[in-house]
């Protein structure tokens, strides 16, 4: 139970990584096309060590050259706490990457960078590296997006060489606030950022032809657009939808 004093020293944590990554952004723009390195969080509101990891992502949310998402898994509902973001798709999704790499567990708070590098906890100076490494990867697919009120026309050229791409819709919540009253947190009111309430994949693409798609993407979710290797590999691309 060491998230207590995790949490004390929070605001050192976020100053941390702000030195570490400093110079990631001088050249961020934040506009459809530009590309974006994805971290995705593996989290819990009933998870005791995962409010600084939560508080972590909140500062990476703010970054315009970094997509953080949360996704709730909920396999620790059992202890006191049903998470009210968990979706199981979440939890099927840590699973995918844990077999990637072979492992046979999984665990929260985990942060997977670019769809490669796993980290456990909230870890800024390994967080800041892995971004900085995966920075010229996330450009590899160039997407670009109009919107036309409901319709989103996404866009990218055709690859040098081709392959098997999983082109996917995220929808998030930017921020909720929640009261738990049991579990490892009870008592606690913790802020949680980008939670995800859909993933889907739209299809494959083999990157041979350019990409061209119509999606529908209408209510007051955020949404963006990731561009994976098929089988949970590195991601290529990503945007986040104007």
């Amino acid at each position: 139970m060491k998230s207590n004093h995790l949490l004390a020293g929070i605001a050192a944590t976020g100053m941390l990584l702000a030195q570490a990554v400093s110079g990631w952004a001088e050249t961020a723009t934040n506009d459809a096309s530009s590309s974006l390195v994805v971290v995705e969080l593996f989290t819990s509101q009933g998870c005791s060590s995962c409010p600084p990891a939560d508080a972590l992502l909140a500062r990476l949310a703010e970054r315009a050259d970094i997509l953080p998402l949360a996704l709730h898994v909920d396999y620790w509902d059992y202890i006191g706490w049903a998470d009210s973001f968990a979706r199981p798709e979440h939890t099927k999704r840590q699973k995918s990457y844990a077999r990637v790499v072979g492992s046979h567990t999984i665990y929260t708070p985990q942060m997977v960078v670019g769809g490669v590098t796993h980290i456990v906890g909230a870890k800024p100076m390994e967080l800041a590296e892995a971004v900085m490494e995966l920075t010229p990867a996330a450009s590899a697919i160039k997407l670009s997006a109009e919107r036309k009120g409901d319709i989103v026309h996404l866009s990218s050229p055709a690859l040098p060489q081709g392959g098997t791409y999983a082109v996917q819709l995220v929808r998030f919540v930017p921020k909720s606030t929640v009261a738990i009253e049991r579990g490892e947190n009870a008592g606690k009111t913790i802020s949680y950022s980008n939670i995800v309430t859909d993933w889907e994949t739209l299809g494959k693409w083999s990157g041979d032809e350019p990409l061209a798609l119509e999606l529908p993407v209408g209510g007051p979710e955020e949404g963006a657009v990731i561009v994976q290797e098929w089988g949970f590999g590195p991601i290529l691309g990503a945007l986040r939808l104007p």
